[in-house]
C-alpha cells in the first residue's frame, strides 16, 4: 500500500479540503524539518556532548539543559527566514522574537516548547517538541508590523494548527489543522515523515491515569477524591481497577493517551496554586490536539481552549484525555 508523506497530507489539506493555505503548509513543513534535526541530536546524546546542564536558567528559573538551548536555536534558525511568520515565542526566551527586518514577514505567530521533558534527557527517556500556530493580528494599516506579547495572548480556540514530536524509540510527529489528529512516523531510511496514525481517536472511557503521586499531599480535594476512587479499584465507587502511568514528559504521556486512552493530570496544588504547566506552550496546543481526537481538556474549572491568556509564560492546571474521565474530574471541581 502506498505510504502518504507529511507533505502529501498537507497538500491534500490545502488543495482538496481548503483547510490551510500555502504559507501554513510551508510553515508546518519547516517545523517538521526542525524536529528531524532535533531528533538527530537527541539520538546522539553523549556522543555529541548533548547531555548535562547548559549552565543557565530560563525565565521560569529552571536550569536549562544543553539540548534545551540547542533545540531552541534549531527552531529559531529554521523558521525566521521563510516569510511565513510575523514573530516567534519560546518557553526558553523571556520575550517574543520578531522576524529580522531583512527577512519577509508572514501572517502567522509560532509558539513552541523546544524540548519538553528535558529533565529526562540524561536518563534516556522520551522527550519532545510542542508547537502552536496562531494568526497574527493586523495593525490599523493592514500590515502585521512588529507583534509584541499582546499579539500572542489569544485563546486556544484561535489556533490554526498545533502539534508535537516525540523523540523515543521512533520519532513521531503528531499534528492537527482542525480536521482531526494524525500521527506521522519518521522513516530513518528516507528521512521523511509518513502517515502511520490517521484520524486518532481517544476512547471516551479508560482505566489508566497519569499523575505525579508524590504531590498527593498538596492536591485540592476534587483531585484527591478522583484519585482515591481510582485507587480503590473494583471494590470502590468506580467499580473497576485502574493502572497508573507517569513518564514525566508531557509529550510521552499525551501520546500514550492518544494511542490507547487514559487521563493525564497536572493539577493545581499548594506549591503551584495556578498550576504548573505553561498555558501557551504546552496546555493550549495539547488541548487542541486532544479535543480533535475526541478527548477533552480542562483546568478543572474551565475548558482550556476557552481560557484567555494574561501573560506569555502563564501557568495553568491541566486535566486532559478520555472525555468521560475528564468530565468527571470537572464535575468534582464544580461540587
Amino acid at each position: 500500500m502506498k505510504r502518504i508523506t507529511l507533505t502529501q497530507f498537507l497538500v491534500a489539506r490545502q488543495k482538496e479540503k481548503n483547510l490551510i493555505n500555502a504559507d501554513l503548509r510551508l510553515l508546518i513543513e519547516t517545523i517538521a524539518r526542525a524536529c528531524k534535526g532535533i531528533s538527530t541530536r537527541v539520538n546522539k546524546g553523549a556522543l555529541a556532548d548533548g547531555l548535562g546542564s547548559a549552565g543557565s536558567t530560563n525565565i521560569q528559573g529552571e536550569v536549562q539543559k544543553k539540548l534545551d538551548v540547542l533545540s531552541n536555536e534549531i527552531l529559531l534558525e529554521a523558521n525566521e527566514w521563510g516569510g511565513n511568520l510575523a514573530a516567534l515565542a519560546s518557553e526558553e526566551m523571556d520575550n517574543p522574537r520578531p522576524i529580522p527586518t531583512h527577512y519577509p514577514r508572514g501572517e502567522y505567530l509560532l509558539l513552541f516548547d523546544p524540548l519538553d521533558g528535558s529533565s529526562n534527557i540524561d536518563v534516556n527517556i522520551s522527550v519532545g517538541t510542542i508547537f502552536s500556530i496562531l494568526r497574527c493580528p493586523k495593525t490599523e494599516s493592514g500590515a502585521y508590523g512588529e507583534p509584541d506579547e499582546r499579539a500572542f495572548l489569544q485563546a486556544g480556540r484561535n489556533q490554526v494548527a498545533a502539534g508535537f514530536a516525540v523523540y523515543g524509540p521512533t520519532t513521531v510527529f503528531v499534528l492537527t489543522v482542525g480536521d482531526g489528529t494524525h500521527g506521522f512516523t519518521l522513516d530513518r531510511e528516507t528521512f521523511t515523515f509518513v502517515l502511520t496514525h490517521p484520524q486518532i481517536r481517544i476512547p471516551a472511557d479508560t482505566q489508566e491515569f497519569a499523575i505525579n503521586m508524590s504531590n498527593m499531599r498538596r492536591w485540592e480535594p476534587p483531585v484527591r477524591r478522583y484519585i482515591d476512587e481510582c485507587l480503590a479499584g473494583a471494590e470502590g465507587p468506580r467499580g473497576k481497577d485502574f493502572n497508573m502511568r507517569w513518564v514525566a514528559s508531557m509529550v510521552a504521556d499525551v501520546f500514550r493517551v492518544l494511542s490507547r486512552g487514559g487521563i493525564f493530570m497536572y493539577p493545581r496544588d499548594a506549591r503551584y496554586p495556578e498550576g504548573r504547566l505553561r498555558l501557551m506552550y504546552e496546555a493550549k496546543p495539547m488541548a487542541f490536539i486532544v479535543e480533535q481526537a475526541g478527548g477533552a481538556a480542562t483546568d478543572g474549572r474551565t475548558r482550556i481552549l476557552d481560557l484567555q491568556p494574561k501573560t506569555l509564560h502563564q501557568r495553568v492546571a491541566v486535566v486532559l484525555g478520555s472525555k468521560n474521565e475528564v468530565d468527571l474530574v470537572a464535575r468534582y471541581h464544580q461540587k
